[in-house]
């Protein structure tokens, strides 16, 4: 999520590029200040409770979570329940999918001794956040936002809510509420977190008496892959084509054993021609810490029948540890709600402070 400027009208191409190159200088820097001083960061990440988790989140999201916890950085892990409604007109199955991610999360070593991990519902100040805060960006700002005119062209819903209008205003509170600092994203995710610059900056104006109450966000580029699901678009939940952290080995053979690949025999890495072969290609690289044509000369001549195989062995032999993980916690859904009440418990005392130090700015303190 789980940073935005004014929202801009549809950015020319070049602009847009010139805007990323920006944010990937800008991610080397602060990758060099991590190392060194990982204990003045903190980071606001999470998803949507929308289902389980799959490789394409793993490689792209969750991997980097438990790298920056690791190094010292503090993180906090929202699972946005409330978000589930942007585009959906009734959060189906909410408490099962809730502890699913929870689960995910354990079993690929996020720590909730070292990390917070809690539920939008669960933290009322958080959400009151989102008034003052809509009150900094203008209704036109909110259009011109290319992701929001993304997201709102890809919903499922027959009518765009309120809620999918302000989904970027609603992330600042999100990030804001917590103070965090720094905001892993990837790309298109961008002009939310321009957004929320905003908004920190703004607020700061109007009401910080010469102080700051809000950071100003930095994005954390991402450069994690793209993974390819088995239909050969993009990996994704609702598509029904990842393979899932909690699916079993013999799933994962049958998943990958049926995943679209080509009509040439030689397998080669070529992610512009041939996307489907590459991305498994990626994707067994990505298990065995290889490059992808390092195992693409492996596999040589010998076909897509052999390319799977090998793809198969790969991610089974990576996730074996994980699996474990999963299932051990699986089997104590009492812990699972003790992790979510004391994280909830954590991330309501923030937020009720920095709700206070709003109230104060805002001269509305009774």
């Amino acid at each position: 999520m789980s940073t935005l400027t004014p929202a801009v009208p549809a950015v020319p191409a070049a602009t847009d590029a010139l805007g990323t190159a920006a944010a990937r200088t800008r991610s080397a820097v602060l990758e060099q200040r991590i190392l060194k001083d990982p204990g003045s960061f903190r980071v606001l990440t999470g998803d949507r409770p929308t289902g389980r988790l799959h490789l394409g989140h793993y490689f792209g999201t969750l991997h980097n979570r438990v790298r920056l916890q690791d190094l010292g950085v503090e993180l906090f892990v929202i699972i946005a329940d409330y978000q589930v409604l942007t585009d959906r007109d009734v959060a189906d199955r909410l408490p099962e999918h809730v502890e699913e991610l929870v689960l995910d999360h354990l079993a690929v070593g996020v720590d909730p001794e070292r990390s917070t991990v809690f539920t939008h519902s669960a933290v009322p100040a958080l959400n009151q956040l989102l008034l003052p805060f809509l009150s900094l960006v203008s209704v036109a700002e909110l259009n011109r936002n290319p992701t929001v005119k993304d997201e709102i062209a890809h919903s499922r819903q027959s009518a765009v809510s309120g809620l999918m209008f302000t989904y970027p205003v609603h992330q600042a509170a999100d990030i804001l509420f917590c103070k965090a600092n720094l905001v892993p994203v990837g790309q298109d995710q961008l002009p939310h977190l321009e957004i929320t610059r905003t908004v920190a900056r703004r607020f700061n104006d109007r009401y910080g008496s010469g102080g700051s109450v809000f950071p100003e966000p930095d994005a954390l580029l991402s450069d994690a892959p793209l993974l390819l699901g088995t239909d050969g678009a993009k990996m994704s939940k609702s598509r029904g084509n990842a393979i899932g952290l909690a699916a079993g080995a013999d799933e994962t053979a049958r998943l990958i054993k049926g995943a679209k690949t080509d009509s040439e025999r030689h397998i080669a890495y070529d992610p512009a021609g041939r996307p489907e072969v590459s991305s498994l290609l990626l994707l067994a690289a990505l298990c065995q810490g290889r490059t992808p044509e390092e195992v693409a000369a492996d596999v040589g001549s010998a076909g897509s029948a052999a390319l799977k195989r090998t793809v198969t062995e790969s991610v089974n032999e990576y996730l074996a540890p994980i699996r474990a993980r999963r299932a051990e916690y699986a089997g104590d859904r009492g812990y699972l709600r003790r992790i979510l009440r004391e994280g909830n418990e954590r991330a309501r005392a923030v937020a009720d402070g920095t709700l206070g130090e709003v109230r104060a700015a805002m001269n509305s303190s009774y």
